[in-house]
């Protein structure tokens, strides 16, 4: 049987980030992909230089369409835009009774442009990560759900029972934020409700992180779909994320994409 994994997220041009990267990473990992866009934008490695949403009618007709006919065994949302989205979102999602939900808060880009209104914040809180099979912010997007300042391990281990109790059966907090002067390797914390479990590489200095976010958690999703483990899914995905950030496409004359074949291309990770 072929799985299936759907992404609800917005259109990145530059093809790094957004519904391009997790598409790219879903074939790598044998899995079919699926998309419902939120926005489409302009953007590149230099920034973003707009964003237009859709409407979200527009975003739950193709919901629609692909849940009465090609329904997914996980689901990922990422940049979600707006308020009125996320709520449309989180209703069909309950309306489906859609159990494998990857939310990847999509707030910020690597840029710094923000990718979703301050006001939807408050929706993303009550209506999606309640919802949430795995939660997948990174330090900066844990600081704003939680209104936790994380400078340590300790306060990222707080903000993951926070996240925890708005809901998400599993939270990921990913490390790439920490400083680099005192953070030698990068680690990712899973928090199951009891445990705590980390998964660490070498940190990795480069401008080409664009979409790492994104791609982190389609190889949650990809993996979740397959059927494997949670715990299992994030340690390929920080396989995946490493070799991808490690083997530098180079392309681009600021935050370039990371590379998704690396992965499948022999990379001792």
């Amino acid at each position: 049987m072929i799985q299936k994994a759907l992404t609800i997220a917005g259109s990145d041009c530059g093809g790094g980030a957004g519904i391009q990267a997790d598409l790219k990473t879903f074939q790598e990992l044998n899995v079919y992909g699926m998309s419902a866009i939120t926005a489409v934008t302009a953007q590149n490695t230099r920034g973003v230089q707009g964003v237009y949403p859709l409407s979200a009618d527009a975003v739950i007709d193709q919901l629609t369409s692909i849940a009465e006919d090609l329904p997914p065994q996980a689901i990922k949302t990422g940049m979600l835009v707006n308020g009125d989205i996320i709520s449309h979102v989180a209703d069909f999602v309950r309306l489906h009774s859609w159990k494998k939900l990857v939310v990847d808060p999509v707030m910020i880009a690597k840029g710094g442009a923000s990718l979703l209104e301050r006001e939807s914040v408050n929706a993303l809180i009550n209506e999606l990560i309640p919802l949430a099979f795995v939660v997948t912010p990174n330090i900066p997007e844990a600081e704003a759900l939680t209104g936790i300042d994380i400078l340590n391990d300790v306060d990222r281990k707080k903000a993951a029972e926070v996240l925890f109790q708005m809901g998400a059966k599993h939270v990921v907090i990913k490390g790439g934020h920490q400083s680099h002067a005192q953070f030698v390797q990068a680690t990712d914390i899973l928090f199951d409700g009891k445990r705590f479990y980390d998964f660490s590489s070498p940190r990795v200095f480069t401008p080409h992180t664009h979409g790492t976010g994104c791609t982190f958690s389609a190889v949650i999703t990809s993996q979740l779909a397959k059927g494997h483990t949670v715990y299992d899914s994030v340690h390929t995905a920080k396989q995946f994320i490493t070799a991808a950030i490690s083997d530098s496409l180079g392309i681009g004359s600021e935050h370039g994409p990371t590379n998704h074949w690396a992965y499948h291309a022999g990379m001792n990770v």
